[in-house]
């Protein structure tokens, strides 16, 4: 236990652990010492501003309050009782307004500024300035997201600060100096970081803003849902700001167990996809000249039509985007009432993980961390990333192993090398054993990774230490609660049809799947529930248009295993799913309400302990983790062995394919044009020794081939040598993927 300190505040005596920062001990006591600089998340405070000026018996001249700890017998005095330390906060706003410009009406910041707020509180009723103000060019592009108004900066650094002490990407700079210090990026190249938009909040004046925001709107004006994001499994907390039924800005809501208060810039920047060009709108059937709008009684006689004459040979491809109620519903409709045998699931996850059940919030304090699997942690899941930089800047070990890992690994090969984690003898398993704050997190794909994890973790004993945990990464937002509402929508075991007469394609990252696509080919015909127009016109019979994450009421698992509500920010311009689902489910004679609340309620008995909605609130508590219970055994490969699908040792003209999904890329950000420059560049990554065997070199243009069913496909890409990938594979994005098999030929152009 702490040790506790008695001190004196504005003459209110008030007791505190010994090292608590003088802010967060004023607060204690009811009293508000005013900052700038001063953010809590930032780590150490620099004492930039002087905004928090205090009086402290016993020394000649005043202190920045922030940089003060606690201590036995110190006596302090705020601005509110020391008219030295109120002068001293006079002058320091009166300098600070020295240059600031008088354009409180068109600032988007405009009331909501602590600049604002605190000048009227605390500082002069008005200026003795006389002399013109420094102007300049305004405002200058940081990236195609940020607009920075130099007139307005007042120097706090906490943008910078954020920049190079939590997202560790070292891009924004305080470059010139005195009054003509500027907030910059080195050259002219953009902000280009996946946390960049964190600035913008950051910012306590209008200094950096949003250019999607810019001008569109004032706090009195707009109205706040507070929500969650639904675009990686962390769901991080935010509130959506709407103005006449339009989304004009996405901000963190700071759960301090799950996102810090951070937002990475997909969750932040991605809503105008909901008013994109090519969305659809309404049904579209196919017909002589294609997809045709039609009417949603048509389109729901088709679907009907379609189910009945597929006698239970359909198949669903779920995306793993969809609320827990949207899923139920789809599963009680198809499997109950139209008779449906089989699922595609986007990933599979492992209910053996609620042993080692911890908030994010554990990552940051831990000792050590090891991550498996071959793709980057950023992708999955951003904040994820964050956490583990604050536990690497406390001091903990970070290992990674996989293909590009400071343990390399093959691809395919995470599960052996978990399992060697456990043996005997093994210097990081025995260090894992040993430690009280240890974590081991599953980044990859692979559906038998969150099984595995658990293994571990129960073999190295995890289990008792709330200190320790383990975390799967699914690809997508909601995989393990979708497929547990699927299973939960009717009791008899599924079976996979021999021919599939329907294909049901559940949201746009179903549609988007290759697999998907292909599984589409076999099927006699095809029902996609999609947003935008290009991912189903070409293929599908009926394309019911669908709604997207800011215009759903409903509830989401995280990554922790958490319950999370999802609240309507604006309506959508078409029917919920659950309102058409629950029509067309009454055709069948299945009884389903179209309220995502009446099937939550419905579905929490069996799935959630009974838990209501009220209990899960705007901040959803920790569910407590639960016994162990071991998952179903399966084969583990052996490292150093060629994975299946792994291309053979001896045939050294071709690489294996290994492909992965970047943070940056899908249906939402292919339509933000704000976004374009965060995209992953059109690149080849190759070992050292692969490049130095084929004479290419970082910036060279190569051409990939592969020989296929369908023929021979090629791309042409920019190659970078990647020091830490192992030999035998050529790592790119999937997007420029598509076209290609599993063995790759890389030659340069």
């Amino acid at each position: 236990m702490n040790e506790l300190v008695t001190l004196t505040i504005d003459d209110r005596e008030v007791q505190v652990p010994k090292g608590t920062g003088l802010v967060e001990t004023a607060a204690a006591a009811g009293i508000e010492i005013p900052v700038f600089c001063y953010e809590p998340r930032l780590g150490p405070a620099i004492g930039a501003c002087r905004m928090c000026l205090v009086d402290v018996e016993g020394l000649p001249k005043l202190q920045a309050g922030c940089t003060l700890t606690a201590q036995d017998g110190m006596v302090v005095r705020t601005a509110a009782s020391s008219p030295r330390a109120a002068e001293g906060q006079n002058a320091t706003l009166e300098f600070i307004l020295v240059n600031h410009p008088l354009d409180c009406p068109v600032c988007d910041k405009g009331g909501e500024c602590p600049l604002q707020d605190l000048t009227f509180r605390y500082g002069p009723g008005s200026t003795r300035m006389t002399f013109s103000k420094l102007t300049f060019e305004k405002p200058i592009p940081v990236s195609p997201l940020i607009a920075l108004d130099r007139e307005r900066c007042i120097l706090c650094y906490r943008c910078t600060r954020f920049s190079s002490d939590v997202a560790e990407d070292d891009q924004l700079v305080a470059r010139n100096r005195g009054a003509f210090t500027e907030i910059a990026t080195f050259g002219d190249d953009p902000y280009a970081a996946p946390f960049s938009g964190n600035v913008v909040e950051l910012c306590p004046v209008g200094a950096l803003t949003s250019t999607q925001y810019r001008f569109l709107g004032r706090p009195w004006e707009t109205q706040s849902t507070p929500t969650v994001c639904g675009l990686c499994p962390v769901g991080c907390n935010v509130s959506a700001t709407t103005r006449e039924g339009k989304v004009l800005r996405v901000l963190s809501r700071n759960h301090p167990e799950i996102d810090g208060g951070w937002l990475c810039d997909k969750g932040r920047f991605t809503y105008p996809h909901l008013q994109a060009e090519d969305r659809i709108r309404e049904p579209l059937l196919r017909g002589d000249a294609g997809l045709e709008p039609a009417s949603w009684d048509d389109a729901l006689d088709v679907v009907e039509r379609l189910l009945r004459s597929a006698e239970g040979h359909v198949v669903t491809a779920l995306s793993g985007t969809e609320t827990i109620e949207q899923a139920y519903a789809l599963g009680r409709l198809l499997r109950g009432g139209a008779d449906a045998h089989s699922a595609v699931l986007p990933e599979s996850t492992s209910s053996a993980l609620d042993a080692f059940r911890s908030p994010l919030s554990v990552l940051g304090a831990a000792e050590i961390v090891v991550v498996m699997g071959d793709d980057a942690v950023a992708d999955r899941a951003p904040i994820v990333d964050l956490w583990l930089k604050q536990a690497a800047r406390g001091g903990a070990e970070i290992i990674s192993v996989g293909a590009s890992g400071s343990v390399p690994a093959a691809p395919g090969e995470a599960a052996a090398a978990l399992a060697e984690l456990t043996q005997p003898g093994n210097k990081i398993g025995n260090r894992l054993r040993s430690s009280d704050r240890a974590v081991l997190v599953w980044s990859g794909p692979g559906g038998g990774g969150g099984a595995r994890l658990a293994e571990a973790a129960h073999a190295l004993g995890f289990e008792g230490k709330p200190g320790c945990g383990a975390f799967h990464l699914p690809a997508t937002p909601n995989a393990r609660a979708v497929a547990q509402a699927w299973a939960a929508a009717a009791d008899e075991d599924e079976t996979d049809p021999r021919h599939v007469h329907l294909l049901v394609v559940s949201g746009d990252e179903a549609a988007a799947s290759p697999a998907v696509r292909a599984l589409a080919e076999r099927a006699d015909a095809v029902v996609c529930v999609a947003m935008f127009h290009e991912l189903a016109v070409g293929w599908a019979d009926v394309v019911l248009p669908a709604t997207g994450m800011l215009e759903r009421d409903g509830t989401l698992m995280n990554l922790e295993g958490r319950l999370q509500r999802l609240r309507r920010a604006v309506a959508p311009p078409v029917p919920d799913e659950l309102a058409w689902i629950a029509r067309l489910a009454a055709r069948f004679g299945v009884e389903l309400s179209p309220h995502s609340a009446v099937l939550f309620e419905e579905l929490s008995a069996g799935m959630f302990g009974g838990v209501t909605l009220s209990e899960i609130g705007e901040s959803a508590p920790f569910p407590v983790r639960s016994p162990w219970v071991a998952p179903e055994p399966s084969a583990i490969p052996v490292r150093g062995q060629s994975p299946e699908g792994s291309v053979p040792q001896h045939v050294l003209d071709e690489l294996r394919l290994l492909r992965y999904r970047p943070l940056f890329s899908g249906p939402q950000v292919e339509r933000v044009a704000e976004l374009q420059f965060q995209r992953p560049p059109r690149e080849a990554e190759l070992s050292l020794n692969d490049a130095e065997r084929r004479g290419i070199s970082t910036g060279d243009v190569v051409t990939l081939r592969s020989s296929g069913a369908g023929g021979v496909s090629s791309v042409e890409l920019r190659a970078r040598v990647n020091r830490t990938l192992v030999a035998g594979v050529v790592r790119l994005a999937d997007e420029h993927a598509r076209e290609l098999h599993q063995s790759v030929e890389v030659v340069k152009a």
